[in-house]
């Protein structure tokens, strides 16, 4: 196993209305791919989920690619109360992670 950081992350839209989640070994660099409409994004190019809500870091990228499995086979609400354990208001984040 590579020794390295990764991220598993939740993005939403503006009205809180959607959720993805990812993984990514470069949290800010991902986050500009996402907010500069990367087609290979396309979920959240469609549903404008730009909003950095949250995310782990993780050693390992086999743990982070289990974790974001996991976390995309949860119900709405189990996510919801994952973001609320970290961010109870659901501040967006992005400013504290994008390195300008």
């Amino acid at each position: 196993m590579r020794d390295h950081n990764y991220f598993v992350y939740i993005l939403t839209n503006k009205n809180k209305t959607a959720l993805y989640t990812g993984v990514t070994n470069d949290l800010s660099i991902r986050l500009k791919q996402h907010i500069e409409g990367d087609s290979k994004f396309s979920f959240t190019l469609r549903y404008k989920c730009f909003y950095l809500v949250y995310y782990e870091h993780y050693k390992y990228i086999e743990h982070a690619i289990d974790r974001e499995k996991e976390i995309k086979g949860w119900s709405r609400a189990k996510k919801n109360a994952l973001i609320e354990i970290e961010n109870k208001n659901w501040h967006f984040l992005n400013d504290d992670v994008i390195e300008t």
